[in-house]
């Protein structure tokens, strides 16, 4: 286990956001947004987005990325809603593969978004948005904008 006085300096961690993956390439371009919020909020400079599968990035790209802009740790942060077999399996063996490339660099898989309490406030929001879109009153999110999806329907 490293203690935290073990931690590299913050300049020296990285951080690979992964999703899924999608054949839906608007999907995909989402998580490159959202990687740029993330890097423009956290302490680490080097930020990487990655899907599991279906589309590049891969993990070991990702991971190979934040490695040769000198990561001496690499977080790889599961964009999953709730813990399965992706946070237990698939995505922890990903970033195996891709750290043994790597010998002198450490790696973490964090926990998914889960129950954390800030995740009530963005239900609430999108919810909230999208009634006022749907009476009238604002714009359609970023991610209904032009589907025209968020209307209130009848059966």
């Amino acid at each position: 286990m490293v203690h935290p006085h073990e931690l590299p300096d913050s300049r020296h961690i990285g951080l690979v956001v992964v999703d899924h993956g999608s054949r839906v390439e608007e999907s995909n371009a989402m998580l490159v947004e959202m990687t740029r919020m993330i890097r423009a909020s956290v302490r680490w400079p080097i930020v990487q987005p990655a899907h599991m599968e279906l589309a590049e990035p891969s993990i070991g790209t990702a991971f190979d990325r934040c490695v040769d802009q000198g990561a001496e740790l690499v977080i790889v942060s599961p964009y999953f809603l709730l813990p399965g077999r992706h946070w237990s399996q698939d995505i922890p063996a990903l970033a195996r593969e891709a750290a043994e490339r790597h010998p002198a660099v450490r790696y973490l898989v964090s926990s998914p978004l889960g129950l954390h309490p800030l995740m009530a406030d963005v239900v609430r929001s999108r919810a909230e948005h999208c009634l006022a879109h749907a009476a009238g009153e604002a714009d359609e999110c970023e991610s209904c904008r032009g589907t025209g999806r968020c209307v209130i329907r009848t059966a």
